[in-house]
Order: C-alpha cells, then structure tokens, then sequence
C-alpha cells in the first residue's frame, strides 16, 4: 500500500525522541568514478513511478541534496555532468523482542501473524517483502502495534552524462525504533555517500548522529 510523504512527516511529527541519536546505517557502495572533475555537477533524474508522484518526489530529493552537495557535487539542471536517481523505502515491522509464534498462533490473539491480519507481505518476508519495493514512498501497512519498529532503505544512483552510463552505485539501510524518517533519511544518504568517490569494498557500517555532521566507519 503506498504511504504518502505527507503521512510520513505527520507520523515522524507525533513521536517524541531524543534530541540526538545515533543512526547505524550499513551501507554497499560500487564506484567506476577514480576522480571527481572539479566543479562536477550533477541533474537529478526521475523514474516515471517518481514522476507521478512529484511533491512526494521532490522532498526526498531535497533530502538527499545536501548529501551530494557535500561529496562535493554541485546541483546545475543546465550544465550537468551526471545524473542522479534518488530511491527511498520505508515500512513498518515487528519489534525484535516479539516472539512471531506468539502472533501467528491460532490459539493467541487475533493471529496477527496471518496473511489476512498482514497483507501480502506476512511477517516471514521480513523488511525486504516485495510489497514496498519500487521509486518513491511505499510500504505494507500492519495493524495497530504499540512502539513498532521501522525498516528504510536509501539508494542513489549516479550516471555519467551525455552516455548515460552508471558510474556509482549505493545503498544504505536502517533498521530501528525512531519514526521520524524526515531527519533519519537525509543522514541514511549522508552515510551512502560515506567515502564518495572511492569507498571501501564490502559491506560496511557507517555511524552518523542526527542534528550533528560527525560520523564514524566499521
């Protein structure tokens, strides 16, 4: 089920957190770029899922701007020498203290665990279900849960312009307690960027602190 940008930030308005806290993110970035060119500048680019939905769109492109401004890419839709696509996925998910036989049993509650009571995804697929797979905002809406957890994912895409060719690919993803995805979000890209143009191989751990620029890599 698609959940508007506007239902996020109303969901990250009503939950009460720590001013600071950190965001683990573990992040997998693939680079063909040896050197960025000086002054290199970059135009986002949009799938047309993302096209469709442009408010929602352009917010999670702002969100992801100072990212890139900061791996020193400059933002110029007339003159750019790349192109960037922008991805995020949010959804819900079972805390990791509850015990899902307790959920799926017919003999216990209102047998959350069912596909009828969780939609297609079901709990077994985990955060990685199919069903908020795609551009742009999208995720499985569970039942009401007290203190649920949530599951995002960040992606962004460079290509080389004019021969449209991929040059960096990279991927973070978050899993925790806190709902406020519009100051989580832009720290997850921050992390994805983490050693632009030349990141570490493998998988990696990238520890950033929401409301400051200090991060740290595992």
């Amino acid at each position: 089920m698609k959940a508007t940008f506007a239902a996020l930030l109303l969901t990250a308005s009503l939950a009460g957190c720590a001013n600071h806290w950190v965001v683990d993110s573990d992040v997998r970035s693939f680079s063909e770029i040896a050197a960025v060119p000086p002054n290199a500048s970059y135009r986002f680019e949009r799938l047309p899922s993302q096209a469709a939905d442009e408010p929602a769109q352009s917010q999670l492109e702002a969100m992801a701007a100072p990212a890139l401004d900061g791996a020193g890419l400059r933002h110029d839709d007339a003159d750019p020498h790349y192109s960037a696509l922008i991805h995020a996925r949010v959804a819900t998910e079972l805390p990791p203290w509850v015990d899902p036989w307790y959920l799926s049993s017919p003999w216990w509650g209102p047998g959350f665990g069912s596909a009828n009571a969780w939609g297609a995804v079901g709990y077994g697929r985990g955060w990685r279900g199919n069903s908020w797979y795609g551009g742009g905002w999208y995720g499985p809406m569970f039942p009401a849960m007290e203190n649920p957890w949530f599951a995002r994912e960040v992606s962004i895409v460079l290509r080389e312009l004019p021969s449209n060719r991929v040059v960096y690919e990279t991927h973070a993803r978050n899993v925790g307690p806190y709902s406020t995805s519009a100051d989580i979000l832009p720290v997850m890209f921050q992390a994805a960027l983490q050693g632009f143009p030349n990141p570490p191989e493998g998988e990696r751990q990238v520890n950033l602190e929401v409301g400051r620029s200090a991060q740290a890599a595992h």
